[in-house]
């Protein structure tokens, strides 16, 4: 599945140029020229990474990327024709992950997108037993989650579930691999029960689709963690 993003500035000459750019590097690419806008194609289609012009018509790009943060860790790079230090602290400091100065060359942006969204791939780290998602954050070895920047009570074999199926992002099991991967038997438990855990993990794991994942049914085979 193409990496989404979402464009947002109020110059159609620039929005034109980036959107080829970004197009010939193979991303889907949303357009919004004004603040609010932009927060409902946020809302509506779960980019996973964000261009976020400064000055925008309808409400300026320090406001969208405060309410943006407020509920989500979608990567953000700000586009500004402002070149000055405290905006770029400022920035910073509010939640975006990088700072592009206008005028710049597509090449560099290009290069700066693919920095930021390789920061957030997933990375599971052997020794300890983590993994980390945007908004996410599993340990097998502690087993806490951490989710939207807070813990999250879960009982060990929802936890083992849920890093099992992260560990292996895109990969489709059977709820009859699941109960031998995570249970450790393959037919001393109904396979239903692999269904009311992921039912119970996903009403602790609500909008998730925010973040650009989801454990997801797949029909007639069994379920998958999907990374968009």
């Amino acid at each position: 599945m193409k990496t989404k993003i979402l464009l947002v500035d109020d110059d159609p000459n620039i929005r034109q140029l980036v959107n080829l750019y970004l197009k010939k590097e193979d991303y889907d690419v949303v357009l919004a020229d004004r603040g609010d806008t932009a927060l409902e194609k946020f809302k509506s289609d779960a980019p996973n990474l964000i261009l976020l012009d400064l000055m925008l018509p309808g409400m300026d790009g320090w406001q969208v990327l405060r309410e943006i943060r407020k509920t989500s860790n979608v990567p953000i790079i700000m586009l500004t024709a402002k070149d000055e230090t405290f905006d770029k602290v400022l920035g910073l400091e509010l939640g975006a992950d990088d700072y592009v100065a206008k005028p710049f060359e597509p090449k560099e942006l290009l290069a700066r997108i693919k920095a930021v969204l390789r920061r957030f791939q997933p990375a599971a780290e052997p020794d300890s037993k983590e993994l980390s998602y945007p908004g996410l954050t599993i340990s097998l070895s502690q087993y806490k989650v951490i989710y939207r920047d807070k813990p999250l009570e879960m009982p060990p074999k929802e936890l083992e579930l849920l890093y099992f199926l992260a560990s292996h992002p895109r990969t489709v099991f059977t709820r009859e691999q699941l109960l031998e991967q995570v249970w450790g038997y393959e037919y001393y438990v109904d396979s239903r029960t692999v269904d009311v855990h992921v039912k119970r993990l996903r009403e602790k794991l609500t909008d998730s689709l925010e973040f650009g994942w989801e454990i997801k049914t797949v029909w007639g085979v069994g379920y998958k963690f999907e990374v968009k």
